[in-house]
């Protein structure tokens, strides 16, 4: 009996397991497809939208492609409303006292791509929605609204125009009709020809300007809601634009410009209006035209907004170039001169040439079209190219003081870059004009630095050739005297009146030079988390505790008690408080903390009077954009890890008992998700201790082995945790739909040495890769490679240096190093050489003093040892990664007869921004990997590939497929 039951339950276990097993396959969830993610719902957007009295938070949700809808939620039950708000993401305000809130909705999706097809215009609505009774009220053809910052019943909400039938005429109305309209009482009332408009903060005056035909009635006008007068303060026929009110609304500066026949431009005016009261208020009205002591053939600029200083007795605004007109007054001479071009001429065509000659306009020459190429410009013609806009606008920084009258001169051709310190008693002045050349040849960035003191306008050097790569420049302390800065290792800080500086950190037993940092640069600075609001502190990082250091350098304390020992950190200063100049140490401060060792996160508390950062919470998870309610105590984060998307959270000061309040992806749980991430530590073959990411196929059963993507940058552990939401990536790759797909997912961490960008590649993630095969989990038989950019580059060198790789793509690599070198980063204009021995390319100097270290990590000059197929994605107006780098990698391989097929979307940059384009690459490289890795068939275009002659209609036919028709 014992061995028949004993035999009978053998029997039975075995015939249980397909069935266990046919079970447990018919539990598993679906993967994600490609068509899925079009309909992937998820919130779009995790920015500040909580209302002022914190009861209230709304966000916009909605699928990949298609209609959005506004969702209201309660932050202290479950109440949730939802508004559709068509195919664009919608920005959402709350009134001043949350009683009233208001979205635009735009034409749905299905609208929109019809009208596009016939090119109609279309417009958005407004909705506001009262949230005591959900009341809608809706507006057509808007185009922007606004409520008061500060408590009040009304909302300004301005129309679009009509769409001209043909061009506008020179003098037609730029302004359009502004609505005011009070939410309680639902009167309204409108004003014409409004091209711009502005609430002080608490909402009790709005400025706004008028644009109409034929500049009729133009001017800037002020409007007192408490006594419904609109006053107009400047009437003119000019332009009136660039409203900027003072932060507490006591006063607010513009522009107005004038036609002047002595010059090619309009002529701007700064008007600053102070001491606001209707038509009595004062009015200041400066242009620099008449004024001596302005600087000529410059003007009042347009592309900055003019602004008061905090105690109303300077107008700061910016100046550039004016042109003067090429025509000239009328005279006697000229008229004589036009009477005698029309005079017979006895001498014939011969004695005609010489006056025809000089009287040939230049416009009716023909012209070269040329550029020239001097080995001592500043910037390369390239640069100067794409910065020519900039160029031509940009605004050099002056003041102007109302009651002595006097203008001076804050910026100039060499000093263009001056910021303007707290209380505007001081500025800072950078001049890189001597360093400029060298800076972008090998990028190390240097400048002189000046303090100009704003009472006398008199400027003096503080720093000459100021090391900025890696340490930044001068950040101010709130009350405007001193500032802190980094130099060779030691934080300092520096008092403007005496221009004495202090060492903050040299006493501090630890390092202020950032350990992580592997590029070419002297001595790169640790974070500062700049002053304390009463400018007595400046909060300054090490590599792994936090000090409040006294402005004086003479005492010091750590926030964080020998956090090294733990391997934490805080990694930032959550900024929750409204208008928060500095660390406000009289409240409660917020701070990001870290666990290098674990990839834990968490969130930390500085309470008033302490010295000491308590940890509230560390976990296996993102928390982010910790939000307070301007009004209240309520707080909103986002908590999010790589199995669960951000969701939004309530809690109170402390953070304790936080109440998710959102359902971000409600279609997760209808398919197979990554199972969780496991956390390697291994070394690299350059002996340094280092970690790799795996995170882990959906339905994965411990045992087996999977298909598995490696996917590189540089480091990538530190975000263990986050969230990876289904998309239609720029590069093609998306860790979720792989893991979906039964694909495990590597993700090592990468160091460098100096000079061997490549062969560190290799060294650390070879070693990644065997020791993640030692898990068990990666099918070391299938293992592929991927990345784009700089791990494009990477992925092109390790498949020739290494085996382990089943399949590689690669997306914009830099192929040649040695060609890449003197290439044009097209994007920026500037030349890769700056790039490459300063910054991510970790190659110096040039290759003519370092031709092994290029030749040695330069893919092409491995290729012949590639023995991995190979997909190469390489777009024909990619501004990073010249597209002459990947035809010379592919070229190579094609002559080798190796396996490799290269993809060009045309008229995409380094990244592909298209969304049709987009899909085809997603949907091309997941069917790559699938035969490369799990012995599905092989797409035609890479077996086969396909002629030119029949591309278009191969392309059609694929996208009316993949489109699902």
């Amino acid at each position: 009996m014992k061995n028949f039951f004993t035999g009978r339950k053998a029997v039975l276990t075995l015939l249980l397991l397909p069935f266990l097993t046919l079970a447990l396959y018919a539990q598993q969830k679906p993967a994600i497809t490609w068509k899925d993610v079009s309909r992937w719902r998820s919130i779009k957007s995790f920015s500040d939208q909580l209302s002022p009295d914190g009861k209230w938070m709304a966000w916009v949700t909605g699928p990949t492609e298609g209609d959005l809808e506004v969702v209201l939620r309660s932050t202290s039950d479950t109440l949730t409303r939802k508004y559709p708000c068509g195919a664009v993401i919608a920005s959402v305000s709350f009134s001043g006292d949350s009683r009233y809130f208001a979205f635009k909705v735009a034409p749905k999706d299905a609208e929109a791509k019809a009208a596009k097809k016939i090119n109609k215009p279309l417009f958005d609505k407004l909705a506001i929605i009262s949230i005591a009774d959900n009341k809608k009220t809706e507006f057509e053809k808007v185009k922007t609204f606004a409520f008061p910052k500060e408590a009040s019943n009304w909302v300004a909400i301005h129309f679009a125009g009509s769409a001209p039938a043909g061009p506008p005429a020179p003098d037609a109305a730029k302004g359009t009709d502004l609505l005011l309209y009070n939410v309680v009482s639902k009167k309204s009332f409108n004003i014409g020809n409004v091209s711009e408009y502005s609430f002080n903060k608490n909402g009790n005056l709005l400025a706004y300007t008028i644009d109409a035909a034929g500049q009729n009635g133009n001017g800037i006008l002020l409007y007192d809601f408490k006594t419904g007068i609109a006053s107009a303060i400047d009437n003119d026929k000019a332009t009136y634009k660039s409203i900027r009110w003072t932060d507490n609304g006591d006063a607010f500066a513009l522009l107005k410009s004038n036609k002047n026949e002595k010059y090619k431009s309009d002529v701007f005016s700064v008007i600053g209006v102070s001491k606001l009261n209707g038509d009595l208020s004062e009015k200041t009205i400066y242009s620099g035209i008449e004024d001596e002591t302005f600087p000529k053939g410059m003007g009042i600029s347009t592309n900055s907004r003019p602004y008061w200083s905090d105690d109303l007795g300077t107008l700061f605004f910016g100046i550039d170039k004016l042109e003067a007109s090429d025509k000239k007054p009328e005279g006697k001479a000229d008229s004589a001169n036009r009477s005698a071009t029309k005079r017979p001429d006895s001498a014939g065509v011969k004695a005609q040439g010489p006056s025809m000659a000089a009287a040939a306009k230049k416009d009716d020459i023909e012209k070269p079209d040329m550029i020239i190429w001097n080995w001592q410009d500043k910037r390369l013609q390239s640069a100067q190219q794409v910065q020519e806009i900039t160029d031509k606008n940009y605004s050099y920084l002056g003041m102007y003081r109302p009651l002595t009258k006097k203008y001076t001169r804050l910026a100039d051709s060499t000093l263009r870059s001056v910021v303007i310190a707290p209380k505007q008693l001081y500025a800072i002045g950078y001049d890189n004009s001597s360093y400029e050349l060298m800076s972008n040849l090998d990028g190390q960035s240097y400048t002189d630095i000046y303090l100009i003191d704003l009472k006398t306008g008199k400027k003096s050097i503080l720093f000459s050739k100021f090391y900025q790569t890696g340490a930044g420049g001068i950040s101010m302390a709130p009350n405007g005297k001193a500032g802190s800065y980094y130099k060779d290792g030691t934080f300092y800080s520096i008092n403007f009146a005496t221009g004495e500086s202090k060492p903050l950190t040299s006493k501090i037993n630890a390092s202020f030079v950032n350990e992580l940092d592997d590029h070419n640069v002297l001595k790169p600075a640790t974070r500062s988390f700049g002053w304390t609001a009463d400018s007595k502190y400046v909060l300054i990082k090490d590599n792994y505790d936090l000090w409040k250091v006294s402005a004086d350098g003479s005492a010091f304390t750590a926030l964080t008690n020998n956090w090294k020992a733990k391997k934490q950190e805080v990694q930032g200063r959550f900024s929750v408080y409204e208008n928060e100049k500095g660390a406000d140490l009289t409240r409660t401060q917020y701070f990001s903390v870290f666990d290098r060792a674990t990839k834990k996160q968490g969130i930390g508390i500085l309470e008033p009077g302490k010295n000491s950062i308590n940890v509230l919470f560390m976990g296996d998870n993102s928390y982010d954009n910790l939000t307070r309610a301007t009004k209240g105590n309520t707080f909103v984060f986002s908590k999010s890890n790589s199995l669960k998307s951000p969701e939004f959270y309530v809690a109170g000061p402390a953070l304790a008992s936080a109440t998710q309040i959102s359902q971000n992806t409600p279609d997760q749980e209808k398919y197979g998700w990554s199972s969780g991430v496991k956390l390697i530590n291994y070394v690299s073959a350059n002996g340094d201790s280092l970690q790799a990411a795996l995170y882990l196929p959906a339905n994965y059963e411990p045992g087996k082995a999977y298909p598995t993507i490696t996917y590189i940058y540089e480091r990538l552990t530190d975000g263990l945790n986050a969230y990876t939401m289904p998309a239609f990536p720029g590069g093609g790759f998306n860790k979720a739909v792989y893991n979906s797909n039964g694909y495990a997912v590597l993700m090592p961490d990468i160091t460098y040495k100096l000079n061997d960008p490549g062969m560190s590649a290799v060294a650390c993630v070879v070693p990644a890769v065997k020791a993640a095969i030692a898990t068990g989990i990666v099918d070391g038989k299938n293992v592929a490679i991927h990345g784009h950019s700089w791990g494009g580059y990477q992925t092109s060198f390790l498949i020739t240096q290494t085996n382990i790789f089943k399949a590689a793509a690669a997306g914009a690599p830099l192929t040649n190093m040695i060609s890449m070198y003197s290439l044009i980063y097209w994007n920026s204009g500037g030349t890769n050489q700056a790039i490459f021995e300063a910054s991510q390319g970790r190659l110096t100097p040039g290759y003519w003093d370092n031709w092994d270290a290029f030749a040695r990590n330069s893919p092409i000059y491995h290729i012949k040892k590639v023995n991995t197929p190979l997909l190469l994605l390489h777009n024909d107006k990619d501004g990073a990664v010249d597209f002459t780098q990947g035809v010379e990698y592919y070229n190579g391989l094609r002559r080798l007869n190796k396996p490799v097929v290269m993809i060009t979307y045309k008229g995409e940059n380094h990244g592909i921004v298209k969304l049709p384009n987009r899909k085809d690459y997603a949907v091309r490289m997941l069917e790559y990997f699938d035969y490369q890795l799990k012995g599905k068939p092989a797409p035609d275009w890479w077996s086969k590939g396909v002629n030119k002659l029949d591309m278009e209609k191969y392309i059609e036919a694929r996208a009316f497929e993949e489109a699902g028709q």
